[in-house]
């Protein structure tokens, strides 16, 4: 028998599919426990998670996507690399974007994040998804089937996001298609070959948003894009425009993955439960505790990193400065001591929403809101026009013999495919 805590969790095929023994064993051994292979130090306790995330003071979130890859590019010097980290920032991944900044900088792009994530633009955002999740199902409904990411959850997060930002109307297409959210948007293949969306998809947005808020700063319209553009920090100074673009463009691309991870998951929950689909169809106030359990049951992001600048510790193990940690979230929402049965899906879980699936402390997932907005529209849309709606035997075997495909990552959880099938509601 395989002793799971000796397996290399970045690299193994098997644990990208299910890693939830993988973290179970690492916890019976210590909640705060040293894999083998790149000496990452593995949370996953939720009290502990907790702590890491909110110890932003000695824990850096300046490796925060990549973990220990590529490798640190320093040899890590005392107590407090903090110095050699601020040295060395533009050499990880990602480094101007704001996942990945620490205080100050962090507070300030934050700040901008926030002037356009208010609660009357979320308002008017929802209005919009009303009819958005009618236009993406009408496409396909009349099937009785469909491949749920592709045909509805990829273009749907996407053009929420557009609208949220306040992309033009007629360029609108064009990023669905960017995207990979186009299949039947009718844009011509080819059409945006000179683009390095494929490659690099934050710097295609970085680019087109550039392009919007430079012409907004030159000739104001009122829209959100001028608001966006016009943004100043909280002490009045007015930042570069790359500094509005990039709190901005992350949005929208982590934005898109997150919210089509968490409507698969949830609606598989849904499919292969049905007796869930009468429950929330007769009462639509458990669409909340259903969300709530998807995101802690089947946690999008699985895991994110730091580095720890100042020595410390989290649940009282010492880890000097220059450890990678890796703060487990999948592993802390099905933590035995905070969750009963966590392995299980209960809809009457009392303490569901204390998971922590949009992370917690300063980098609280600042989308989350958005998030939670999508899947409320989307499940209510989906009970409002289907009904009978199932998990198709042709492409994932039957009841007893599920067969599902995760994306290969260590990073997110999310089927690559989810195919159902369903009777259209008259």
């Amino acid at each position: 028998m395989t002793d799971l805590a000796s397996v290399d969790y970045f690299s193994d095929g098997e644990l990208a599919q299910n890693p939830f023994e993988y973290f179970d064993s690492l916890r019976s051994r210590n909640p705060v426990f040293r894999e083998p292979h790149y000496g990452v130090v593995v949370v996953t306790g939720y009290q502990e998670v907790v702590e890491g995330f909110k110890n932003s003071e000695a824990l850096s979130a300046v490796n925060a996507i990549g973990g220990p890859f590529p490798p640190l590019p320093f040899v890590p010097e005392g107590d407090d690399i903090t110095e050699q980290i601020e040295a060395h920032r533009h050499l990880f991944p990602i480094s101007e974007h704001m996942v990945v900044m620490d205080p100050p900088d962090h507070t300030r792009a934050r700040s901008l994040l926030g002037r356009l994530l208010t609660p009357k633009r979320l308002k008017e955002n929802e209005e919009y998804l009303w009819s958005l999740a009618d236009e993406v199902l009408d496409e396909f409904i009349d099937n009785g089937r469909c491949e749920f990411l592709s045909e509805y959850a990829k273009p749907f997060a996407t053009l929420a996001i557009t609208d949220l930002l306040g992309v033009p109307q007629e360029d609108r297409d064009e990023f669905r298609w960017a995207l990979g959210a186009a299949e039947r948007s009718g844009i011509p293949v080819g059409a945006l070959d000179h683009r390095t969306v494929a490659v690099n998809p934050l710097e295609y947005l970085d680019e087109r948003f550039g392009g919007y808020l430079a012409e907004r700063r030159r000739e104001p319209r009122g829209d959100i894009l001028s608001g966006l553009a016009a943004a100043t920090y909280p002490d009045g100074t007015t930042p570069e425009l790359l500094e509005v673009v990039r709190p901005a463009t992350f949005l929208f691309a982590a934005g898109q993955e997150t919210v089509t991870k968490l409507l698969s998951s949830a609606l598989r929950v849904l499919c292969e439960r049905p007796e869930y689909q009468k429950l929330l169809r007769d009462d639509r106030s458990l669409i909340k505790p259903f969300m709530e359990e998807s995101l802690r049951f089947d946690s999008p992001t699985k895991v994110d990193f730091r580095l720890v600048r100042k020595s410390t510790t989290i649940g009282g193990v010492d880890v000097p400065a220059g450890t990678v940690v890796m703060l487990a979230l999948a592993a802390a929402n099905r933590d035995p001591g905070k969750f009963e049965n966590p392995n299980e899906f209960r809809l009457d879980r009392r303490n569901a929403h204390d998971h922590i699936a949009f992370g917690r402390g300063l980098h609280t997932c600042a989308g989350a809101p958005l998030a939670r907005m999508e899947g409320h529209v989307t499940l209510n849309r989906l009970l409002d026009r289907m009904s009978d709606i199932s998990i198709s035997e042709r492409a994932h075997g039957s009841a007893d013999d599920r067969q599902y495909v995760y994306e290969p990552t260590f990073l997110l959880r999310g089927l690559v495919e989810l195919h159902i099938e369903f009777s259209r509601t008259r």
